[in-house]
């Protein structure tokens, strides 16, 4: 069983902006294997099913982003789901729009969520997609507000593309034997 955490954040007010690039992510997996995400546990949101043979659980806390630890820690605990079973995917504003990498443990954490994901779970071993966000203007106005902003309607065209691989990286993540197999296919 694979535990798979979007970030981001609740509400309708956030839903298009860079740092919720992990629920539209989510909604897609969701909608594409006929996962319904809507039982409410402990802050989150939650929904149950398979992408193809392997059971998974897909995971939107409604703890803000950067707070995500303590929803997943639950779920995690509740399913007995180790760390190393768990892919968060993030936003990541180091990497040009559409860029994918995947990676696993390591103790950097420049997203803040990650930090406290790994805090939470008292172990950095689970796996991250990380989708860049970073457009035209990242350099010209700081981190947090960047984040916060809409894509360009020049971007919204590419969002389909960038969901899409990131699903497939998922889906490879899912069924593979070896990690490193993916994160060599989906390096920086």
């Amino acid at each position: 069983m694979k535990l798979v955490i979007g970030l981001g954040n609740p509400g309708e007010k956030y839903a298009n902006r860079r740092s919720n690039i992990g629920f539209k992510i989510l909604d897609i997996i969701a909608n594409n294997n006929n996962i319904d995400i809507r039982t409410k546990k402990k802050k989150s949101l939650i929904g149950r099913g398979h992408i193809e043979e392997e059971e998974i659980v897909l995971l939107k806390p409604q703890t803000y982003s950067d707070l995500a630890g303590e929803a997943a820690l639950y779920i995690a605990s509740f399913l007995r789901i180790r760390p190393r079973d768990i892919i968060v995917i993030m936003d990541d504003i180091t990497l040009t729009l559409g860029k994918i990498v995947v990676n696993q443990g390591g103790t950097e954490h420049t997203h803040p969520g990650i930090k406290n994901l790994a805090d939470a779970l008292k172990s950095p071993d689970f796996i991250r997609v990380r989708v860049g966000v970073a457009g035209d203007r990242v350099s010209k106005v700081p981190k947090e507000e960047y984040l916060n902003q809409e894509f360009e309607p020049s971007e919204s065209f590419r969002l389909i593309n960038i969901i899409n691989d990131a699903e497939s990286a998922i889906r490879e993540i899912a069924h593979s034997r070896d990690i490193r197999d993916v994160m060599e296919k989906f390096s920086e």
